[in-house]
């Protein structure tokens, strides 16, 4: 479920997990299946998160990586995004960015 307090509330947003054959060593890949808007999530369903990627650690369960995918949509960081253009539209003007994530979300993400 998409987090309360954003433009993606109420939306049901389905994640791929992939175990790779080395892990706990290595990061799991985690995508979105529903199309999200977001600065930092791809057309894709790539997600550019630091725990996904060099700040990995054997010690994060896939709870605390859903909770930190969760965090994301509620703050995204449009300084190290997928989408730039969408990094520009949240930096500059907000309140278009949530209209858009909100449009998406009711059209992608709730039935």
């Amino acid at each position: 479920m998409g987090p309360s307090d954003s433009p993606y509330t109420g939306g049901v947003f389905v994640v791929s997990i992939h175990f790779p054959p080395d892990y706990s060593f290595k990061p799991r890949k985690v995508t979105f299946r529903t199309k999200v808007f977001h600065p930092n999530v791809n057309s894709n369903g790539s997600i550019c998160l630091d725990i996904l990627k060099e700040q990995w650690s054997p010690a994060l369960t896939i709870s605390k990586v859903l909770l930190s995918i969760c965090s994301l949509l509620t703050d995204p960081n449009p300084d190290d995004p997928l989408v730039p253009r969408i990094a520009h539209m949240y930096k500059i003007d907000r309140l278009k960015y949530e209209q858009h994530a909100r449009s998406w979300t009711q059209k992608y993400a709730m039935g």
